[in-house]
């Protein structure tokens, strides 16, 4: 991976070391564009911020190094996807939306439309009253429940 090694130190935080054998403790591994392309773009950042190397794609890594960033990503990301709209308490704003995603069943407030961002044709961010950020990926291949309570508020 162009001269850097991925592994872990002996209190399980992620380092890197060049071809030189320097050592980078606590780096951060961000993504370019988690929502819209999480598969591509990566950057490899040490503990002052400076990007130490960046990478296309997962590909460019070994298979434990690909482990190694996909935890450490995991730990730092957090935007569950919405499969479902199970139910809300009324059509009138703000609303509580029963939700069921890729981390389990749960309940998010939505204050007004504005919170419904559209990311690309098909995909949504929706953020609730807390702050939290919700992914639902294809609207349009949403249950027909969860995409009429959906069509109300879009």
């Amino acid at each position: 991976m162009q001269g850097y090694t991925i592994s872990k130190n002996k209190n399980g935080t992620v380092k890197a070391e060049d071809s030189q054998g320097k050592v980078f403790e606590n780096i951060r591994i961000t993504r370019a564009f988690p929502i819209s392309d999480p598969d591509n773009g990566f950057s490899i950042v040490d503990s002052d911020g400076h990007e130490l190397i960046w990478f296309e794609s997962m590909d460019q890594l070994t298979p434990f190094e690909q482990n190694i960033v996909n935890e450490s990503l995991s730990q730092i990301e957090f935007i569950p996807v919405i499969h479902r709209i199970t139910g809300i308490n009324t059509f009138s704003l703000p609303t509580m939306w029963d939700i069921q995603t890729d981390r389990g069943p749960t309940r998010l407030k939505l204050k007004s439309e504005q919170d419904i961002r559209r990311i690309s044709d098909v995909a949504l961010l929706i953020t609730d009253a807390d702050g939290i950020q919700y992914l639902l990926k294809n609207r349009k291949t949403i249950d027909k429940q969860s995409k009429k309570i959906l069509d109300r508020f879009l």
